[in-house]
Protein backbone atom coordinates (compact mmCIF):
# COMPACT_ATOMS: atom_id res chain seq x y z
CA UNK A 1 0.00 0.00 0.00
CA UNK A 2 1.80 3.37 -0.54
CA UNK A 3 1.22 6.64 1.41
CA UNK A 4 -1.55 8.38 -0.12
CA UNK A 5 -3.72 5.30 0.27
CA UNK A 6 -2.67 4.62 3.50
CA UNK A 7 -3.75 8.34 4.23
CA UNK A 8 -7.22 7.74 2.75
CA UNK A 9 -7.76 4.38 4.84
CA UNK A 10 -6.81 6.78 7.73
CA UNK A 11 -9.46 9.68 6.82
CA UNK A 12 -11.73 7.19 6.47
CA UNK A 13 -11.49 5.56 9.78
CA UNK A 14 -11.36 8.48 11.84
CA UNK A 15 -13.29 10.58 9.51
CA UNK A 16 -10.89 13.42 9.23
CA UNK A 17 -7.74 15.43 8.16
CA UNK A 18 -6.75 17.42 10.98
CA UNK A 19 -3.92 15.87 13.01
CA UNK A 20 -4.85 16.69 16.52
CA UNK A 21 -8.33 15.54 16.34
CA UNK A 22 -6.77 11.91 14.58
CA UNK A 23 -4.10 11.91 17.95
CA UNK A 24 -7.32 12.66 20.12
CA UNK A 25 -9.54 9.45 18.70
CA UNK A 26 -6.66 7.37 18.89
CA UNK A 27 -5.67 8.24 22.53
CA UNK A 28 -2.40 8.98 21.59
CA UNK A 29 -0.24 11.19 23.80
CA UNK A 30 0.36 14.90 22.68
CA UNK A 31 3.39 16.78 24.73
CA UNK A 32 4.32 20.61 23.64
CA UNK A 33 7.34 20.97 24.92
CA UNK A 34 10.10 23.48 24.17
CA UNK A 35 12.73 21.33 22.04
CA UNK A 36 15.75 22.12 20.88
CA UNK A 37 17.42 20.93 17.80
CA UNK A 38 14.16 19.51 16.29
CA UNK A 39 10.49 20.78 15.68
CA UNK A 40 9.28 17.14 17.20
CA UNK A 41 9.45 13.53 17.38
CA UNK A 42 7.66 10.41 17.88
CA UNK A 43 8.10 7.85 20.20
CA UNK A 44 6.26 4.62 21.25
CA UNK A 45 6.77 3.58 25.05
CA UNK A 46 5.21 1.04 27.43
CA UNK A 47 1.92 1.02 24.33
CA UNK A 48 1.62 4.34 24.53
CA UNK A 49 1.97 6.49 21.20
CA UNK A 50 3.65 9.88 22.15
CA UNK A 51 4.16 12.83 19.96
CA UNK A 52 6.45 16.10 21.22
CA UNK A 53 6.28 18.97 19.45
CA UNK A 54 8.49 21.96 19.96
CA UNK A 55 5.38 24.57 21.52
CA UNK A 56 7.35 27.47 20.61
CA UNK A 57 6.31 26.66 16.90
CA UNK A 58 3.50 28.75 14.69
CA UNK A 59 0.52 27.13 14.82
CA UNK A 60 0.67 26.29 11.13
CA UNK A 61 4.17 24.40 11.09
CA UNK A 62 2.96 22.63 14.62
CA UNK A 63 0.17 21.01 12.62
CA UNK A 64 2.70 19.84 9.92
CA UNK A 65 4.73 18.45 12.58
CA UNK A 66 2.22 16.79 13.65
CA UNK A 67 0.37 15.19 10.62
CA UNK A 68 4.65 14.87 10.08
CA UNK A 69 5.41 12.64 13.19
CA UNK A 70 1.97 10.24 12.68
CA UNK A 71 3.71 9.86 9.53
CA UNK A 72 6.12 8.12 12.03
CA UNK A 73 3.59 6.33 14.08
CA UNK A 74 1.45 4.95 10.91
CA UNK A 75 4.01 4.06 8.39
CA UNK A 76 7.24 3.30 10.61
CA UNK A 77 5.77 2.28 14.05
CA UNK A 78 8.25 -0.70 14.14
CA UNK A 79 11.45 1.25 13.59
CA UNK A 80 13.20 2.73 16.03
CA UNK A 81 14.32 5.85 14.09
CA UNK A 82 16.22 7.66 17.06
CA UNK A 83 18.00 5.22 17.98
CA UNK A 84 19.10 5.04 13.88
CA UNK A 85 19.54 8.02 13.79
CA UNK A 86 21.62 8.41 17.11
CA UNK A 87 23.55 5.00 17.33
CA UNK A 88 23.58 3.79 14.12
CA UNK A 89 25.19 5.04 10.40
CA UNK A 90 22.01 3.97 8.96
CA UNK A 91 20.45 6.54 7.39
CA UNK A 92 17.18 8.09 8.04
CA UNK A 93 16.47 10.19 5.44
CA UNK A 94 13.81 8.10 3.88
CA UNK A 95 12.24 7.71 6.94
CA UNK A 96 11.90 11.38 7.37
CA UNK A 97 10.11 12.09 3.42
CA UNK A 98 7.90 9.34 3.69
CA UNK A 99 6.89 11.18 6.48
CA UNK A 100 6.82 14.14 4.91
CA UNK A 101 4.88 12.76 1.94
CA UNK A 102 2.56 11.34 4.31
CA UNK A 103 1.79 15.20 6.28
CA UNK A 104 1.12 16.27 2.99
CA UNK A 105 -1.19 13.62 1.38
CA UNK A 106 -3.07 14.37 4.99
CA UNK A 107 -3.06 18.45 5.34
CA UNK A 108 -3.67 18.25 1.41
CA UNK A 109 -6.40 17.14 -1.01
CA UNK A 110 -6.02 16.30 -4.06
CA UNK A 111 -9.20 18.86 -4.82
CA UNK A 112 -7.23 21.90 -2.90
CA UNK A 113 -3.54 21.02 -5.57
CA UNK A 114 -6.40 21.02 -8.37
CA UNK A 115 -7.44 24.26 -7.47
CA UNK A 116 -3.81 25.89 -7.94
CA UNK A 117 -2.90 24.46 -10.80
CA UNK A 118 -1.57 27.53 -12.15
CA UNK A 119 0.54 28.45 -9.13
CA UNK A 120 3.98 29.48 -10.29
CA UNK A 121 6.86 27.24 -9.70
CA UNK A 122 8.55 30.02 -6.91
CA UNK A 123 4.72 29.81 -5.62
CA UNK A 124 5.00 26.05 -4.81
CA UNK A 125 8.94 26.81 -3.54
CA UNK A 126 7.09 29.38 -1.05
CA UNK A 127 5.07 26.81 0.42
CA UNK A 128 7.25 24.42 0.55
CA UNK A 129 9.56 26.50 2.58
CA UNK A 130 6.44 27.69 4.31
CA UNK A 131 5.63 24.13 5.35
CA UNK A 132 8.35 21.88 5.27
Amino acid sequence: MDIKERVNEIVQKYGTRNPLEIVNAMDAILVFHPLDGVRGFYHYFQRNHIIYVDERLPENEMLFVIAHELGHLFLHKDSNAIFMDTRTNFVTNKFETEADRFALNLLIQDSDIEDHLDFTTDQFIYIKVMWC
